[in-house]
């Protein structure tokens, strides 16, 4: 039977348990699994039983976290890792090689762009940065050894938004998977699997679990990706060594890239998500229908307010009927343009630094998705590794702050943000 977002949300992957009939998901604090005898340990070690061998690689409470994501993403499954950017590696490991590429979006978040600008080279791969709204370059940009295509479902700082379902064609016709990151959309507004993506990354500290507690991740499967049909990717359709020559793909069908994800990823990479973590998480997604809806309703009050405040040059909410990307939202975001948006304010950099030091109510934490409003300068934080003309392209230009809008009252958050513009512009 199909469920509403909301009770899928509370419900999905999490049964009583079954020892004690504890209704909460236990928080399994254990490193290790007693096996029943050497014949269970042997198939399991051989991934001919699925079940639990040490907590590197599986544990029920992050299982459970698990089951959940992908049932809210629509997934034929998920894996769940220490971070977002742990998720992005873990996403990429599979599918990439020396010399192969991956052609990213942009508009993406400071943090991301350098990982893909230099961490990843030192793997041998490389990333082509490409406009997402240039179809054409997009399609230019896919060659040979390209593996994967890269984008964000709602940008970070931005809040620009992503079309989609027209990447997905250009992927499908290049035989190449399409990942996109959904932490500032979440489930609740976009379903980037039904609308042509391959994979879906996370940062599961956003969002997901709503509150600031921890950091976590997660990469979900659509499962519908058939990794054996062109040859580029081989440890998906070729015989893995590891496990006496079993073909990943061949085996595990639409759950192959989430079997090799644990099996090998998280084997080898250890990116592993902590059970306090994923129980933390697992609490917050039982509250993210509500938490969105609010987020999204405040953050289109305050960008409404900005953008009609002569103090303020420009404002880059995609809720806005003034934005370039409007149409789009209301095509494939139709709960909402999400919370996280920039602006600029007249007398710039000086002037920017000065409203965060003013704001009273918003937090300045390098963090986003919290049920606290928060602000940063990304120019001089999050994005401040890169050049002027890689920060104006992502973004965040020295005149920008990004806001993360709460669930507070949304005249309380105006009446702080209009008494910092004074103090800012004075």
């Amino acid at each position: 039977m199909t469920q509403g977002f909301d009770t899928t949300a509370i419900h999905a992957g999490t049964a009583p348990d079954p020892a004690t009939g504890a209704r909460q998901v236990p928080i399994y604090q254990t490193t290790s699994y007693v096996f029943r005898d050497t014949d269970h340990a042997a198939r399991l070690f051989g991934l001919q039983e699925v079940g639990y061998i040490y907590s590197r690689l599986t544990n029920p409470t992050v299982g459970a976290l698990q089951n959940r994501v992908a049932a809210l993403e629509g997934g034929a499954g998920a894996v769940c890792c220490s971070s977002g950017h742990a998720a992005q590696i873990m996403a990429l490991f599979p599918l990439m090689a020396p010399g192969r590429n991956i052609v990213a979006s942009t508009r993406l978040y400071g943090g991301t762009v350098t990982q893909f600008s230099h961490t990843i080279r030192r793997f041998g791969w490389s990333a082509k940065f490409v406009d997402f709204d240039d179809l054409d370059a997009l399609a230019a940009a896919i060659d040979g050894d390209t593996r994967a295509v890269f984008c964000e479902s709602i940008s970070n700082p931005g809040g620009y938004v992503t079309d989609i379902p027209a990447v997905a064609g250009i992927t499908d016709a290049a035989g190449i998977p399409l990942i996109v990151d959904n932490t500032l959309a979440t489930p609740y507004l976009c379903k980037p699997l039904g609308m042509g993506a391959t994979l879906v990354v996370h940062s599961l500290t956003k969002y997901m679990t709503g509150n600031g507690t921890v950091t976590g991740g997660a990469v979900v499967d659509s499962g519908a990706f058939d990794w054996s049909a062109s040859g580029k990717f081989p440890s998906l359709s070729d015989p893995e060594p590891a496990y006496h020559g079993l073909k990943f793909h061949e085996t595990f069908g639409p759950a192959a890239f989430t079997f090799h994800s644990i099996a090998i990823g998280l084997r080898d990479l250890g990116m592993t998500m902590n059970p306090q973590g994923a129980h933390y998480t697992l609490m917050g997604i039982e509250t993210l229908g509500l938490r969105m809806a609010r987020h999204v309703e405040n953050a289109q009050t305050v960008a409404d307010w900005l953008e009609n405040d002569p103090r303020v040059t420009a404002v880059t909410y995609a809720g806005l009927a003034s934005s370039p990307w409007n149409a789009t939202a209301q095509r494939l975001y139709p709960k909402g343009a999400g919370a996280l948006f920039t602006f600029s304010v007249k007398g710039g950099y000086d002037a920017a630094v000065k409203l965060v030091g003013a704001l009273k109510l918003f937090s300045h934490v390098a963090n986003l998705g919290d049920a606290r409003s928060l602000v940063i300068h990304s120019a001089s934080t999050t994005h401040r590794q890169l050049t002027e003309a890689q920060q104006r392209a992502a973004g965040a230009a020295p005149d920008l702050l990004r806001l993360s809008i709460g669930i507070e009252d949304p005249a309380d958050l105006i009446a702080d943000l209009d008494q910092a513009l004074a103090a800012a512009v004075a």
